[in-house]
């Protein structure tokens, strides 16, 4: 069953265009709902599809061989996951888990070719949102390379509090200082210390929930 134009128009892919057109390209988009902490793509998997998050929230690592996780993002309504390895061939380059319950669309490898081939403007819309990407990953490899860890902490809490609300609505999931560790790329233990640095500097409120 084809999906209803009016989902579609979140996915940044298919900015500009018209019903018409998003009730044909609806024809090779498929629905999958995903229960909290379950697993929606493995890294190093061949790849299936782009998704395209509708509700909930996704987090997006790296696992090292020794276990340890560096979450790469977290994404939210209209955010896109899995977009490289569909256009190169490769695999998943990196594992996909989902926070919260969350709401998916999806196109898989063959019809994305056939969409990219009938609708220019898709191209440019996958290209603005691959650029969108790389200037992230370009800040993360350098708050990773030159930021202290606590700046990278101050930072992080500045980002995450600063659009508590997403396009859908719902409100952020909370971090644990297990995820933030893992997004700042240090343990559990140093970002435990560096809230409390920046407590005692007046930066911020510490609430512990029992």
């Amino acid at each position: 069953m084809a999906i209803e134009t009016k989902q579609l128009e979140s996915i940044a892919y298919l900015s500009g265009l018209s019903v018409a057109e998003l009730e044909k390209v609806s024809q090779h988009v498929f629905e999958k709902a995903v229960g909290r902490n379950e697993l929606i793509v493995m890294e190093g998997e061949p790849a299936e599809a782009v998704y395209f998050v509708v509700s909930g929230a996704v987090k997006v690592f790296k696992t090292s061989a020794e276990g340890k996780e560096q979450i790469l993002c977290i994404l939210r309504h209209g955010d896109s996951f899995n977009d490289v390895p569909v256009f190169d061939g490769g695999p998943n380059p990196a594992s996909a888990v989902a926070m919260t319950p969350v709401n998916l669309r999806g196109i898989n490898k063959a019809a994305m070719a056939v969409i990219l081939r009938e609708y220019p403007d898709v191209a440019t819309n996958v290209i603005r949102v691959l650029a969108e990407k790389v200037r992230h990953f370009v800040s993360l490899v350098e708050d990773l390379s030159f930021r202290h860890v606590t700046g990278r902490v101050a930072k992080l809490l500045l980002e995450y509090a600063g659009d508590h609300k997403g396009a859908g609505g719902e409100a952020k999931p909370r971090l644990t200082q297990q995820d933030m560790a893992a997004m700042v790329g240090t343990a559990r233990e140093v970002v435990g210390r560096s809230l409390k640095a920046l407590e005692e500097e007046g930066a911020i409120k510490v609430e512990h929930h029992r």
